[in-house]
């Protein structure tokens, strides 16, 4: 990434519950499925799961920890009273207070197969005995593989407990992959109605990625992301969907076409989707994301200004209707999102043009020092000035984060980040998906709502000016299509996401620059003159 990129980082830790999911198979929640492992990570990892009854002091080993072991990273996973660690590192087996101290009793079986056992098994047992004689460990091996995955194999672990007189107090401890993972947990939660179980797992788990990008975007960036997400790290397997590009196809027909590749390249649970591309891809892999299995993990990758200080940032997903903008859609919010301003170069003066109305509007509506700056750079900004534009997307993620942190499901405050919106949504639906840009309708959506709050009264001549003033020099359109008139507002307005109860609320300035309020309690004659001023009767 280039120098002046900027990384937005947002709820990406093991324990969120996004990243918690059930694995595929026998085993039953819960259990952890957590994000890849990075490529360097060849060292064992080792999973605890702590039952109801925990270790006494004198089940711990007494002995000194090995002077030159390293200390393992720790993952704490907050479920509560059934929260467990995750030791992370290398030469984790050779330190056997890691084990020790989460073994219940003083019967242990390990669960592993033909392959595991030779490796591992040895001093998996030296790692659950040293220093600790009052340990008794038994094991069962297993044929290895998925096909054995089933409940004559599964008996095979019932039967070596009943035969060991296994009792409540007892420890399972999975040695091995998946496969090994999913029925030794599903054993233990299972005899006597549960015993304690310890994961070791020795394998790091497929994963699959779904890029989802456009036809102007993969020519430009799909290698790289692909790349990017595949260097170093065998383990991962990259599918790719190609979308028309345009707002006119952000609908549910080409939304099914990530569906079909989704299901054609058998995406499970821990699958990843990557939306590459402007607001447009965003918005419709991260609803896709959102829907698929009832919710997989979602990273944004946005290449327009409007993409990268908008609506990647936030958990807004969605996709249109012949009837209204966005009317379908959820929150849901991805585990990071990068923004490269490398990618702005091959941007097309029109979209960088109309990505800039959305860092218009920060100003507007709560930043009143970053308005002054833009006041100052925006030629800078036009012509794609590195450092401008780093600024720039920082401070507006700065501002949508802040809201957001505030009010995700947009209840009252995250609502005034659509400024001009209501306006430009009714732009883009009566004049046509894809005629007007995003940020070009919202530009002149800005300048109604801007003209609207001035005949209400509050706000000065000053603030008028400006704001026209700054949209010209960003060569946006300051006025709605000749096309619309006044009924065409009024009906596509009614079903705006805004409307409550059969009342319209808008997003006005009011006071000084910098202030604005989210309000259905304004003089409807004002509002009409607006729409009187702006296009037909």
């Amino acid at each position: 990434m280039a120098a002046n990129a900027v990384s937005l980082s947002i709820s990406s830790t093991v324990a969120s519950p996004k990243t918690l999911h059930s694995p595929r198979g026998l085993i039953p929640p819960p259990t952890i499925s957590f994000p890849k492992s990075p490529s360097s990570l060849s060292s064992t990892a080792i999973s605890i799961s702590r039952s109801r009854v925990r270790a006494g002091p004198s089940q711990l080993v007494n002995e000194p920890a090995n002077a030159m072991a390293t200390p393992p990273t720790i993952v704490e996973v907050d479920l509560g009273s059934r929260s467990y660690p995750i030791y992370i590192g290398a030469g984790l087996l050779d330190q056997s207070h890691l084990l020790q101290r989460h073994v219940n009793g003083k019967k242990v079986l390990v669960v592993t197969n033909e392959r595991v056992a030779p490796l591992y098994l040895d001093k998996t047992v030296h790692a659950l005995t040293i220093g600790n004689p009052n340990v008794t460990v038994e094991s069962v091996i297993l044929p290895d593989g998925e096909k054995y995955k089933d409940m004559d194999t599964l008996m095979k672990v019932f039967d070596k407990a009943i035969e060991s007189r296994l009792d409540r107090r007892s420890t399972f401890v999975a040695l091995g992959g998946g496969v090994i993972g999913d029925m030794c947990g599903y054993a233990a939660a299972s005899y006597l109605r549960g015993v304690n179980f310890i994961q070791i797992p020795t394998t790091v788990m497929a994963q699959k990625v779904l890029v989802v990008t456009n036809e102007r975007v993969a020519p430009l960036y799909l290698d790289k992301t692909v790349h990017a997400l595949t260097i170093g790290n065998p383990n991962v397997t990259v599918e790719s969907v190609i979308l028309p590009d345009g707002e006119k196809y952000k609908d549910m027909d080409t939304l099914m076409k990530v569906f079909d590749k989704a299901i054609e390249s058998r995406l499970d649970r821990r699958s990843t989707f990557v939306a590459l591309g402007g607001g447009v891809i965003g918005d419709m892999c991260g609803y896709a994301a959102a829907s698929y299995l009832r919710g997989v993990n979602f990273i944004q990758i946005p290449t327009t200004v409007m993409a990268q200080v908008d609506s990647s940032v936030g958990g807004k997903t969605g996709i249109n209707h012949r009837l209204g903008k966005n009317l379908i859609g959820a929150f849901y919010q991805p585990q990071c999102v990068l923004v490269d301003t490398d990618t702005l170069n091959t941007l097309p003066d029109r979209e960088m043009a109309s990505g800039l109305a959305e860092v218009i509007k920060y100003g507007l509506i709560r930043d009143a020092d970053f308005f002054e700056w833009q006041e100052k750079n925006i030629e800078a900004l036009l012509a794609r000035d590195p450092a401008a534009l780093a600024y720039a997307i920082k401070r507006s993620c700065e501002n949508k984060a802040d809201v957001v942190s505030q009010d995700e499901k947009e209840s009252g405050l995250r609502a005034t980040l659509n400024l001009g919106h209501t306006f430009g949504h009714a732009i883009e639906t009566g004049f046509g998906y894809g005629e007007w840009l995003h940020g070009e309708a919202v530009a002149a959506g800005t300048v109604m709502a801007v003209d609207m709050s001035h005949r209400l009264g509050w706000i000065d001549d000053s603030i008028v000016e400006r704001v026209n003033n700054i949209l010209k020099r960003a060569k946006l359109p300051t006025t709605p299509p000749e096309s619309m008139t006044v009924s065409m507002f009024k009906s596509i307005m009614a079903v705006d996401k805004k409307v409550a109860d059969g009342l319209l609320r808008l997003i006005l300035l009011k006071g000084p620059l910098g202030n604005c309020v989210f309000t259905g309690d304004y003089d409807r004659e004002a509002l009409d003159a607006t729409l009187r001023a702006f296009s037909k009767s």
